[in-house]
């Protein structure tokens, strides 16, 4: 910004180069391009807010802020809300506008999200296989593979258990994070301590249950949404399409605080 120019709504939001990002690739162009070009350019943005949060959110648990954790995971949710909400939007374009301008997206597909996949990286469900999809030397590769190897959500909150005074196992403090979370009993039995013993800890625990069902929420509205477009057909990129969303739905990401509802 040069000196002495006044910052205003448009220069501050860089609204000459925001509003330049939508650019059609079908003829005419198509009615609903610009829809759909919108709506992702908008999950993008609100994906990079997300893991704004998230990061946040893992420094406040290893330092026991329960109260600034809380409000935190309330914006999260809250965004998470908008999220799955942004797919009854989509669901106003009927299957033949889509297809008026699917072809043009050639190999583009959501799976390619990097932003997605980090998403579910910090989350706690880490794949291998979904590092390698991205070339080698690029930065999608260089940043997924930094949060591949990065502690996750869950990992904090369990030294936050630690923190008030929970006798976390070792083991699991140091388990190796590049690993997807899976359950372990000795945890399920603190936080059913936690649950019964400490309401603060218990509400911390209840937004985590939260943020895992939205997420689930999110996977199945966009399941419901493709097979509602395109039906059984290939997704965009030759991606297997609901196929293959459908494989991704029922997994929850913290499956102790799922474990446990049986003996609350």
């Amino acid at each position: 910004m040069n000196e002495g120019v006044p910052v205003t709504y448009g220069s501050y939001l860089k609204l000459d180069q925001l509003l330049s990002l939508q650019q059609p690739l079908s003829e005419g162009p198509e009615h609903d391009e610009i829809l759909f070009i919108v709506i992702h350019q908008v999950y993008e943005l609100w994906f990079k807010e997300m893991l704004h949060e998230l990061d946040h959110l893992q420094g406040l648990l290893r330092g026991g802020d329960t109260s600034r954790a809380q409000h935190t995971l309330k914006r999260v949710l809250t965004v998470l809300k908008v999220v799955v909400h942004q797919i009854d939007i989509l669901e106003t374009m009927t299957p033949l506008e889509f297809l008026s301008f699917r072809e043009r997206l050639e190999s583009g597909s959501g799976f390619q999200s990097r932003q997605f996949r980090e998403l579910e990286f910090v989350l706690g469900q880490k794949r291998r296989s979904a590092v390698e999809h991205y070339p080698e030397g690029g930065t999608d590769r260089r940043i997924l593979e930094t949060r591949y190897r990065q502690p996750t959500v869950w990992d904090a909150f369990l030294h936050y258990l630690a923190g008030n005074g929970y006798a976390v196992p070792q083991a699991v403090l140091e388990r190796d994070v590049t690993q997807p979370v899976t359950g372990q009993p000795e945890v399920q039995r603190i936080l059913l301590r936690a649950y019964r013993q400490n309401p603060a800890v218990a509400q911390v625990c209840e937004r985590f249950v939260d943020l895992d069902e939205g997420f689930m929420e999110w996977r199945y509205r966009h399941v419901k949404m493709v097979q509602r477009t395109i039906g059984t057909k290939r997704g965009t990129g030759g991606t297997a399409g609901a196929e293959y969303l459908m494989t991704t739905l029922n997994k929850p990401a913290f499956p102790d605080l799922w474990e446990i509802r049986a003996e609350l």
